[in-house]
């Protein structure tokens, strides 16, 4: 009898220390949301289900990416822990792993050495031995020193039998832990450690996102800044792009109207003016931001960057999308742009295009846009 395997995916944080003002896994990385791309790591067909937890703010926009995999969204709680608690609540697999959304980078050898140790000893917990020496600081004052070669860093996926884990869950009551091993240990016995991956990271900071991105170069008082945004389908009837509201029987899924090419705008200004993004400036845990006009917010924008000493003098927009059609739109678009932004309109271009049917666009889940904008120093 074929032994059942299930994922439980976590994705129900806040990703408050990326600073991007919303949950760091719908914030975008290679041109799709963060989250996508950890999804996507576990459509094999060695996993027979996965459930992902969200919170009741992100549950519509997590729900949307979880689907076309055929995914379940579970609502998470207040703390990892009885976010996966939920989750395994409904797992019917003989086996589960637990792994966190914000690593998107494992690979599929991973995954199947993470399910044979279950099926060999039970359990299978991914980490990495420590390189750097290792020492206990009180204070700021070395305390002890610890053996590095008895010393690992946990990663994900961590596997466990399903009927092991629920029972630690179980026991664990109101606790909080921060990894699935720990519950484990409390209540089962020791896992069993695999080795994990290098590149297996978390994404935690702002600048895990930046990975392969080209620095911003300083040439004689001018600058170059670089957005981009992401959002995806859901019910709805048009979507609102560079301000213009155009027929597409779906709608964007965001806290405000949704217009990833202002939005993409907003962020290229703001980078290339040395400042933090836009859910910084207009976060959307913020009400007042709700079904927001983005227009106004680029206004907003205009003003900050301004008094910092900047002045944009050129645009290029690039928009992958598979639908609606935006060629009859893009001079509309270019207008739009020039009287908020104040950019001369033959300095800004709009370039839309397909994916093909590939990924995230292609696939007609969302619209991804990209901005790039040169700034005068004053």
């Amino acid at each position: 009898m074929k032994i059942k395997t299930s994922v439980i995916i976590c994705a129900a944080g806040k990703g408050e220390r990326a600073g991007f003002g919303k949950n760091k896994l719908l914030a975008p990385l290679y041109g799709e949301p963060a989250l996508r791309h950890t999804l996507k790591k576990f459509d094999i067909p060695e996993i027979d289900e996965v459930l992902v937890t969200s919170s009741e703010f992100d549950f519509e926009e997590i729900s949307a990416l979880a689907a076309p995999f055929g995914y379940k969204t579970v609502l998470g709680g207040k703390t990892r822990t009885q976010s996966v608690k939920n989750a395994l609540a409904l797992v019917t697999g003989d086996i589960v792993l637990i792994h966190d959304g914000a690593r998107p980078f494992l690979s599929r050898e991973l995954i199947l050495n993470c399910i044979q140790s279950v099926k060999t000893y039970g359990s299978g917990v991914c980490a990495m031995p420590a390189t750097d020496t290792a020492v206990y600081a009180n204070l700021g004052v070395v305390s002890a020193r610890i053996d590095r070669n008895s010393l690992y860093l946990l990663q994900t996926p961590q596997g466990f039998k399903t009927e092991d884990i629920k029972s630690a869950y179980l026991l664990a009551g109101d606790s909080s832990f921060t990894d699935d091993s720990a519950v484990y240990s409390e209540f089962i016995g020791a896992p069993r450690i695999i080795e994990g991956e290098k590149n297996n990271i978390k994404l935690t900071f702002k600048e895990d996102f930046d990975r392969g991105y080209p620095a911003l170069p300083i040439l004689d008082g001018k600058r170059i800044g670089f957005g981009v945004d992401t959002h995806c389908f859901g019910k709805g009837n048009f979507v609102t792009l560079a301000g213009i509201k155009i027929e597409c029987g779906r709608k964007l899924i965001a806290h405000s109207d949704g217009d990833v090419i202002i939005h993409a705008v907003m962020d290229a200004l703001l980078s290339a003016s040395g400042l933090k993004d836009i859910g910084h400036y207009f976060p959307d845990t913020d009400k007042i931001f709700k079904d927001a006009d983005s227009g106004k917010l680029l206004t907003q924008v205009i003003r900050i960057v301004k008094a910092e000493g900047f002045t944009p003098v050129n645009l290029s927009v690039s928009v992958q999308a598979e639908k609606p059609k935006l060629s009859p739109h893009i001079n509309s678009m270019i207008e739009n742009l020039s009287k908020l932004t104040g950019i001369h309109a033959k300095n800004i271009a709009v370039s839309a295009g397909t994916n093909e049917g590939l990924g995230f666009v292609g696939e007609e889940l969302g619209i991804t846009a990209y901005a790039s904008v040169l700034m005068n120093k004053d």
